[in-house]
């Protein structure tokens, strides 16, 4: 990731738009890569009939090659072992290319459909850190080289190598509290841990030691990069910063003014030119790590972002090469981790120099 403004940034583009089918997702996502984004993003907003951001992330996976697929991922309704395992699928049916937006948001409606009473305040932040934590154990908990496959034994495991995780939310936890024993039932996502991404509203509860990147909002967009920097001093050079923007272009013979009417979110926006936004995320990643893009029509804005915007910033040096046959990890330069539970013989040798000796 970036520890300094002259470093090229990258881009996401959030594919809530893309539709609800298959061949919608993969026309999305095709798109977004052909492109040259670097991360696609689902959000996880309820739509009667529409498969979650997970499932639609999923989908996206295995018929793209160099995109992360990032989806946001409930916290505090969604049971930490299925969070877990699920994206530890996901790791596997990307290649390597998944991610974790973690969300936490009040919601009464998916709190009746557990059945348990509806989580606020600093609660949703603390349930969010727990669910992160449960989630990088078990991540760890089956060492890289636990699977053997000793047809001579008939062992496909070597057991010795499965951890237990040992679990417990912590006294001063809000919520009723649980255990989590582990270990997990899905061997260790390609990438070790997956890169996980918290808004920044949820820092404090959720320790920014905890987290591989944080997104940022602000009102306004001429109120972004301050906001940015705001984050940065509160998190350090370790963590990424990446600025969330919605966008209205002109397109298709439409002012970005008529088109901007109804769309607003509460994030910041760019409403103009291709020509302009070009300007504006040329300047924004001189701040940011990167910055997550919202279209207000995902298809018409594409379309102009690829034509246009994008091309443009290459040629400027601003946006980091796309990696190919790579990870996320990769992408925001981030080593690959040894599980914390590992021998000592197994993280001497990951240590080691290529090509080194026993």
């Amino acid at each position: 990731m970036s520890t300094s403004s002259i470093e090229p940034g990258f881009l996401a583009i959030e594919l809530d738009g893309a539709g609800w089918d298959g061949a919608d997702i993969t026309r999305a996502v095709l798109a977004a890569e052909s492109a040259g984004f670097h991360a696609a993003t689902f959000t996880d907003a309820p739509a009667p009939g529409r498969a979650n951001a997970l499932q639609r992330a999923a989908f996206a996976g295995p018929v793209s090659r160099t995109i992360a697929v990032v989806p946001e991922v409930d916290t505090v309704y969604t049971e930490p072992f299925h969070v877990s395992t699920q994206l530890a699928s996901l790791d596997y049916v990307s290649g390597g290319r998944a991610g974790w937006i973690v969300t936490a948001a009040e919601s009464p409606e998916a709190a009746a459909a557990v059945g348990r009473s509806s989580v606020t305040g600093a609660a949703l932040g603390q349930e969010a850190a727990a669910s992160i934590e449960v989630s990088r154990r078990l991540w760890d908990s089956w060492e890289d080289d636990a699977v053997i496959r000793d047809v001579a034994t008939g062992r496909y495991i070597d057991v010795d190598k499965l951890h237990y995780i040992d679990f417990e939310t912590p006294a001063d936890f809000a919520e009723p509290g649980y255990s989590v024993k582990g270990p997990s039932i899905i061997p260790r996502p390609l990438q070790g841990q997956l890169p996980v991404l918290v808004e920044a509203s949820l820092l404090g509860e959720v320790p920014a030691d905890a987290v591989d990147a944080v997104l940022v909002s602000a009102p306004a967009a001429e109120l972004l990069a301050a906001e940015v920097r705001d984050v940065r001093d509160r998190v350090g050079a370790g963590v990424a910063v990446v600025a969330e923007l919605d966008v209205v272009l002109d397109a298709r013979g439409q002012a970005a003014a008529g088109r901007a009417a109804g769309f607003d979110s509460g994030r910041a926006v760019y409403s103009g030119s291709a020509a302009g936004l070009t300007d504006f995320l040329a300047e924004l990643l001189k701040e940011a790590d990167g910055v997550r893009l919202h279209p207000a029509s995902l298809f018409v804005d594409l379309e102009e972002l690829a034509r246009l915007v994008l091309p443009e910033l290459r040629g400027r040096g601003v946006l980091r090469p796309v990696v190919q046959d790579g990870t996320f990890r990769d992408l925001l330069g981030l080593p690959r981790p040894v599980s914390r539970y590992a021998t000592t013989a197994a993280v001497s040798d990951a240590a080691a120099p290529a090509g080194a000796g026993k």
